[in-house]
């Protein structure tokens, strides 16, 4: 890599992260949105480099802000435990089955999923469980812990697409909590992951480091951002946050699905 290449890596890492920290994602989701066309367009990695790079990087992100979130008394750390184990299988799976799975087939629906959930966070209507500390069914973790690190592993996305939206509408855990429990989960989820495109030879370690040096700093900013505003003024953010994520997936990966058949 280039100097400036090294310093662009840095700038996109920085604005992945600060996504991470304010939304509870990760840095895969800003790596869909920011970091894996930046991987590929602007880094000169090839398009699985752009797939799994942004993976390893989601690890130190998700430690800075999941610790910042912590320290606030906002991550549910028995739900974490529930869903980091199978996080983890899944994310194996996914990643095993990346190039055998219609991956553009599944991201249209888990953009359905993500954009019917973003809608009842804008609207602030009561999620579908009440959320009491410490009583949600151990087995409601488990299953959102495995879909989420699958998604995570086969798409190269941060389980907190899955984990925010399912904590919020399916536990009914208030939204910081959430945000910060996401990120506590996703740590364990990517380690797998990780490891299993490390060995497929599908990372570029120099784009990582690049990458992470911006990330760092910017999910510890993105964290405090979310814990220093209004729970409604969060909701709506990350409502519409969400909301833009499951349109950009879902009509991209639709024109290719659709494209594909025809």
């Amino acid at each position: 890599m280039s100097p400036a290449q090294v310093a662009l890596g840095a700038l996109v890492g920085l604005a992945a992260g600060i996504l991470s920290g304010l939304f509870g994602v990760g840095g895969g989701v800003g790596g869909g949105i920011i970091t894996t066309p930046a991987v590929n367009v602007l880094l000169g990695g090839s398009a699985i480099e752009a797939v799994a790079t942004p993976l390893p990087v989601i690890f130190p992100t998700t430690l800075v802000g999941a610790a910042t979130y912590a320290r606030a008394g906002e991550v549910s750390f028995r739900a974490a435990r529930w869903a980091s184990g199978p996080g983890a299988l899944g994310a194996i799976l996914g990643a095993l089955l990346t190039e055998r799975v219609n991956a553009h087939l599944l991201l249209v629906v888990t953009a359905g999923l993500i954009g019917w959930t973003a809608i009842r966070l804008v609207r602030g209507g009561p999620p579908r469980a009440v959320y009491v500390r410490g009583a949600t069914p151990w087995h409601r973790h488990v299953l959102i812990g495995f879909v989420a690190g699958f998604v995570s592993g086969l798409l190269g996305v941060g389980g907190g697409i899955v984990l925010v939206p399912a904590y919020t509408v399916l536990v009914g855990m208030p939204l910081r909590r959430a945000l910060g429990t996401s990120l506590v989960v996703i740590s364990a989820i990517v380690v797998p992951g990780t490891l299993v495109h490390w060995w497929l030879g599908h990372i570029d370690w120099a784009i990582f480091a690049a990458l992470t040096v911006g990330v760092v700093p910017g999910a510890h900013l993105g964290a405090r951002i979310a814990l220093g505003v209004r729970e409604r003024t969060l909701r709506l953010v990350v409502g519409l946050f969400f909301l833009g994520v499951a349109v950009a997936y879902g009509s991209s990966e639709l024109v290719q699905l659709l494209g594909a058949r025809g």
